[in-house]
């Protein structure tokens, strides 16, 4: 049996949230070990980590420390590879956040004007692969949810908060996001004050 599950990070959604997001639909709980920027600075917890950073992972006696691995270990776990999808088909899909931007971290105020200005031909190609499964009604890839819709369902939540009509030219997007944030178990987390209070970034962002 999996778990139990323990995220240790900063008390932000950052790179975290799409995993809290698969956990909670999956009907999971896990433990939050949140880390203060005091704690951090210390550099014990620093120096525990693999690579120097957060977040961490742990699924009983496993200990992951990229996010990427939570989502793919989780996507093994839960069967969420997409119905009759394999690894290949996956390779894209699950990583199509990254497109958008290096990370859930949306972009300063300072460069935000010309950020938001890019984004319709960012989100182009995403609207395009979305209508060319199931005609835009089922999920990014397969007929099932899979890993790849939590992080890109996740990024594109993030991207309404710095732009809200950002998805006005993709009705097919605009769609998908509130199809896949409304499955109840997602919605009861994306409500509750776990996810609301928590800032997107250190920016503080909501």
């Amino acid at each position: 049996m999996p778990g139990p599950f323990t995220i240790t990070y900063f008390p932000v959604r950052g790179r975290c949230e799409a995993v809290r997001m698969l956990l909670s639909d999956q009907g999971q709980e896990w433990q939050e070990d949140v880390v203060t920027m005091d704690l951090w600075q210390k550099g014990e917890l620093k120096k525990s980590c693999l690579f120097g950073q957060l977040p961490k992972f742990r699924d009983g006696d496993l200990t992951l420390y990229q996010s990427n691995a939570f989502l793919r270990h989780l996507a093994r776990t839960y069967v969420l590879y997409g119905k009759e999808l394999g690894e290949p088909a996956l390779g894209g899909g699950g990583f199509l956040g990254e497109q958008l931007g290096p990370d859930p971290c949306l972009p300063q105020e300072n460069g935000k004007a010309a950020y938001v200005e890019g984004l319709p031909g960012q989100l182009r190609p995403f609207e395009t692969l979305l209508s060319q499964n199931r005609a835009g009604k089922a999920f990014i890839v397969g007929d099932q949810i899979s890993f790849a819709d939590y992080n890109l369902v996740e990024l594109l939540r993030n991207h309404l908060v710095l732009a809200p009509g950002c998805l006005a030219s993709c009705p097919l997007l605009a769609a998908y996001v509130e199809r896949v944030s409304a499955r109840p178990r997602l919605r009861t987390y994306l409500e509750s004050a776990a996810h609301r209070d928590r800032p997107i970034n250190g920016n503080g962002k909501q």
